[in-house]
C-alpha cells in the first residue's frame, strides 16, 4: 500500500471524483506555486469507491474556493495545522466566476474584446446553469 506522509500545515482537499484531479490542480493555478503539492489518484474510499485527494503545503490563500466550489461543490476542504485537521470547510457553488469557463457565443462582447474577462453568474443553483454577464449566453454542465 503507498503511504504519502500527512502535513505539518496546509489544504487537504478530499472527496475529489476519481480522474478529477489534474484539472483541479491546472484551474486553481497549483502548477505556478513554489511549495509540495501531493496528487493522489484512485485512492480506495468507502464512500466512493474510488477518490482523488490533492495535498498543498502552506495556507488557505494559496488557493481559490471559487474556483474549487465551481468544479466540484462536494469536495471537503481541510485545513491543516500541527499534523491535526483543525476545521473542514464545505463548498458550495459560487454566485459568479471569472475567467474559469468561456463565453462560446461568437456575438458576445468578449469575443471581440480580447482583454475582457470573461464572468459568468449562477442562474439556477438546482441545475447547475451559469449564464454570461454581457450576453446571457447559458452554460451548464
Amino acid at each position: 500500500m503507498l503511504n504519502i506522509s500527512g502535513l505539518k500545515e496546509g489544504i487537504v482537499l478530499d472527496h475529489i471524483e476519481a480522474g478529477k484531479s489534474l484539472d483541479i490542480y491546472y484551474n486553481l493555478g497549483l502548477d505556478q506555486l513554489d511549495c509540495q503539492i501531493a496528487i493522489i489518484k484512485n485512492a480506495k474510499s468507502s464512500k466512493m469507491g474510488k477518490k482523488d485527494i490533492i495535498k498543498i503545503e502552506g495556507g488557505l490563500n494559496r488557493i481559490d474556493l471559487d474556483i474549487l466550489g465551481f468544479i466540484d461543490h462536494t469536495i471537503t476542504v481541510n485545513i491543516i495545522r500541527d499534523n491535526a485537521i483543525i476545521e473542514k470547510k464545505a463548498l458550495s457553488l459560487p454566485r459568479k466566476i471569472t475567467n474559469v469557463i468561456r463565453c462560446k457565443n461568437p456575438r458576445c462582447i468578449t469575443s471581440i474584446e480580447q482583454g475582457l474577462p470573461h464572468i459568468f453568474q449562477l442562474s439556477d443553483e438546482e441545475n447547475e446553469i451559469y449564464r454570461c454577464m454581457y450576453c446571457e449566453e447559458k452554460y451548464s454542465r
